[in-house]
């Protein structure tokens, strides 16, 4: 009896262990199941969020590039917008400011007047009135005679190199023709014939063409009154006929002074007075002497 109690027992033991064992798998089972669930999702999750946070970053970075372009073009507009800006201020300032106009200050001038030589040219003197050991060349003349010619002012500065305001420095290119007198019988032909009036032999001109290279000092620059003054210039003068040693050539100085007044705009009227000396004669020809006389110049 006990034993079949036993039996009974364990039997009933036995079938309630079985049916906790087949309450139990199915729960299990399905937590289990539910776990790999959640796993996949939370790793399908963590993919998202990845690629979330990738997609952020590079909209950060584009953004980053956007704000750099913006700037830059800001940049570059207000550089360019200065820069019109600038341009639109220049021309303003060239349209109001006066219209400059570039000052003439050299001059081209044609000049004459009268000459005095301080000695006769020629002379009747000596032999027979031949001018024999004087002149034989030509017979005695008068000693006042006419010139012309022309003349270019070269203007270096208007303040005498910073000596002097209103002051200019000129350097003046000359060149004159005289003239004493034509048809002039010569000395041979008067020992020969014994009078003027015969033409055995060719008559002369007797003239002198000077060149000359003088420094000038013009006052009042700006003003249309201008008077002037040359302190020293040299003179190159050669005679016709030549002297009885048939040169026709030597040097002097010149020394003057005059004024000039603009009557119209770039014309001016003028008028000198100098004096020429030269160290020694032509070989018995003297070349010294006055002149006096006006221009008409025209500035550039």
């Amino acid at each position: 009896m006990t034993f079949k109690k036993t039996n009974v027992a364990l039997g009933v033991a036995a079938a309630t262990l079985t049916m906790a064992g087949a309450m139990v798998s199915p729960q299990a089972a399905a937590h289990s199941k539910a776990e790999r669930v959640a796993d996949a999702t939370a790793k399908k999750t963590e993919a998202l969020e990845m690629q979330v946070n990738q997609m952020a970053a590079m909209m950060k970075a584009m953004q980053a590039e956007l704000n750099r372009v913006k700037a830059a073009s800001t940049d570059a507009t207000s550089v360019n917008a200065a820069k019109v800006q600038e341009l639109d201020q220049w021309m303003s300032s060239v349209k109001s400011a006066p219209v400059h106009v570039a000052s003439k200050d050299h001059t081209f001038s044609v000049r004459g007047g009268w000459m005095q030589f301080d000695d006769n040219r020629g002379s009747t003197a000596g032999l027979a009135g031949s001018g024999l050991g004087q002149d034989v060349l030509t017979s005695d003349t008068d000693d006042d005679a006419f010139y012309y010619g022309g003349a270019i002012d070269f203007n270096l500065n208007n303040d005498m190199f910073g000596l002097m305001d209103d002051t200019s420095s000129i350097i003046e290119l000359g060149i004159e023709y005289a003239e004493l007198t034509d048809d002039k019988v010569n000395g041979l032909q008067s020992v020969i014939t014994g009078t003027a009036g015969t033409d055995l032999q060719q008559r002369v001109t007797v003239n002198m063409l000077r060149i000359s290279a003088a420094t000038k000092i013009k006052f009042m620059h700006g003003s249309k009154f201008r008077p002037w003054i040359i302190p020293a210039g040299l003179d190159i003068n050669i005679i016709s006929p030549p002297s009885d040693a048939v040169t026709v050539l030597n040097t002097g100085m010149q020394f003057g002074a005059g004024a000039e007044y603009e009557i119209l705009d770039g014309i001016v009227l003028g008028a000198d007075s100098r004096y020429h000396w030269s160290p020694d004669d032509v070989d018995g020809v003297d070349t010294d002497g006055f002149t006096v006389g006006g221009s008409l110049g025209f500035r550039f």
